[in-house]
């Protein structure tokens, strides 16, 4: 299941509080702020898709998440190389680190994580 950028960005807001009332969520958005109807319809998008939940507090709800953000993006990048990168991780990290300008200590950086990750799975 796929979020909308405002829902995306709402879930971000989300992640980083851990959990949240309504009211609380408004105030993380930059001027001007969304109509607290526009949240409220975001919120109940969002747990229809099933990545929120919340307790009742009377007529209050406190919001959290139920997909972690990792997950989420693990999702969203593996899906990134297979319908762009024909499913070849190696194409998306040539595009990766040709395309995006980094610099040679991001790319060094970036290499130990990899032959981290290969000494892991070599174990």
């Amino acid at each position: 299941m796929q979020l909308s950028k405002t829902e995306e960005q709402l879930m971000q807001y989300l992640w980083k509080r851990k959990k949240a009332f309504l009211k609380e969520l408004l105030e993380d958005f930059p001027e001007p702020k969304p109509a607290t109807t526009t949240v409220a319809t975001l919120l109940k998008r969002i747990s229809d898709k099933g990545f929120i939940d919340y307790k009742l507090f009377g007529k209050s709800r406190e919001y959290y998440p139920i997909i972690k953000k990792t997950d989420y993006f693990s999702k969203h990048v593996n899906g990134l190389i297979k319908n762009f990168f024909n499913d070849s991780a190696s194409q998306f990290a040539s595009f990766f680190t040709k395309e995006t300008n980094l610099t040679t200590k991001e790319l060094e950086d970036l290499k130990k994580v990899i032959d981290s990750q290969i000494k892991k799975q070599q174990k």
